[in-house]
């Protein structure tokens, strides 16, 4: 199965999620955008990043890349997200069709992977696992641009 493939069938999931939250789902045309879908819940709109993780046999755990890929002409380049990209990174496990859900910020500051560690055998959590199925953190943020908006009016 190619990357894109991977990539649409994450996003599917996360569409389906969505839909089952009650919240609305708008999709970008074309891909040249820095997010993949639009969240929105309760009339706030949430732009995310849906990325697929893969197995990583040799390190036993799952990776994301958390750079962006884009191809012209057969050129593959990578570059860093920015933090006004997107307001969050929705990183699925196809396999356990598990998400970790991560604010920007938290996204951007791993280096060029962030490895998803699903087994209970470590001793330590890796930092990643605070964000596993954190759907909680999305309407807090929801609630926050509430508020602002409610301070600005």
């Amino acid at each position: 199965m190619d990357t894109k493939l991977k990539g649409d069938i994450a996003e599917q999931a996360l569409v389906l999620n969505a839909l089952k939250r009650g919240w609305g789902v708008l999709t970008p045309v074309g891909d040249r955008l820095p997010y993949d879908l639009v969240l929105d819940i309760d009339g706030t709109l949430i732009k995310v990043q849906v990325k697929s993780a893969w197995w990583d046999g040799n390190k036993g755990n799952y990776v994301v890349d958390n750079r962006r890929t884009k191809t012209n002409r057969r050129v593959m380049k990578r570059e860093n997200y920015k933090a006004v990209d997107f307001d969050f990174a929705f990183l699925y496990i196809e396999e356990k069709a598990i998400f970790y859900i991560m604010p920007a910020e938290a996204f951007i500051s791993y280096g060029s992977e962030i490895h998803l560690v699903e087994e209970e055998k470590r001793q330590r959590k890796p930092r990643s696992a605070r964000y596993r199925e954190a759907w909680e953190l999305v309407g807090e943020a929801c609630r926050a641009e509430k508020a602002r908006e409610k301070g600005s009016l």
